[in-house]
């Protein structure tokens, strides 16, 4: 069986990935749970990561890192990981190598942690920018396909690397227009996501950088996390 070692749920978006992926398509795997380290996480992780970071997915001894090349090997393997139709699949691969890629502006103010609510400090001409392209690149796949997922009628790999942008838009109160408004909702709506939701709700650990950051970025207004 897989073995998929994550970091925090909480604060992981990395981590949640593959998870929410394997979990909806019922690919069975181990759940293996590496909290963040205070300080540097390189030595910890490349315990079991060659990168040193979470995720890492081990299959019989062989780890798989990095979400997207954890995806692509699943493809390989399983069936409805990504679109059967060739264009919905090349459209679906574009779109998440660009979430992989870039957003830095909505990663960089709107860190992931899913049990805060955070009033930002400002709303930057680069962040704007990143949640128009957001709205634009979702409305256009669900016109494109027919919805309600981005690349059609089921939920696939492309889906599960937008789901941690799902809670930052939560977590930080922000929105996208037209038909992508209600794709949060229904991607937050998920019985995958409900799970790693009320897990990330329930741990006690906290990673003074996340925390800083947000921190850096707004006020949290609403701490629904488990007291540490």
């Amino acid at each position: 069986m897989y073995v998929l070692h994550i970091a925090n749920k909480n604060y992981s978006s990395w981590s949640l990935r593959p998870w929410v992926l394997m979990r909806t398509l019922d690919i069975p795997f181990e759940e293996q749970l590496n909290p963040l380290p205070t300080g540097s996480s390189w030595n910890v992780y490349r315990q079991t990561s060659p990168n040193g970071r979470m995720p890492c997915l081990v299959d019989d001894g062989w780890a798989v890192w990095d979400s997207l090349a954890i995806v692509e090997y699943l493809a390989e393997r399983h069936s409805g990981v990504w679109p059967a139709d060739a264009r919905a699949r090349a459209w679906a691969r574009s779109a998440a190598a660009e979430m992989h890629s870039g957003f830095s502006a909505l990663r960089g103010a709107c860190s992931m942690s899913c049990g805060v609510r955070v009033e930002l400090f400002e709303t930057s001409e680069a962040l704007r920018h990143d949640l128009f392209r957001l709205g634009d690149l979702w409305n256009d796949g669900l016109a494109r396909f027919g919805g309600p997922f981005l690349a059609g009628g089921s939920f696939s790999a492309v889906d599960a690397f937008f789901a941690p942008v799902a809670f930052r838009l939560k977590s930080y109160r922000l929105a996208v227009e037209g038909a992508a408004a209600a794709y949060p909702p229904r991607l937050l709506d998920l019985p995958a996501m409900r799970e790693w939701y009320v897990s990330a709700l329930a741990e006690t650990w906290r990673e003074p950088g996340h925390d800083a950051e947000i921190g850096a970025a707004g006020v949290i207004v609403e701490d629904l996390r488990a007291t540490a």
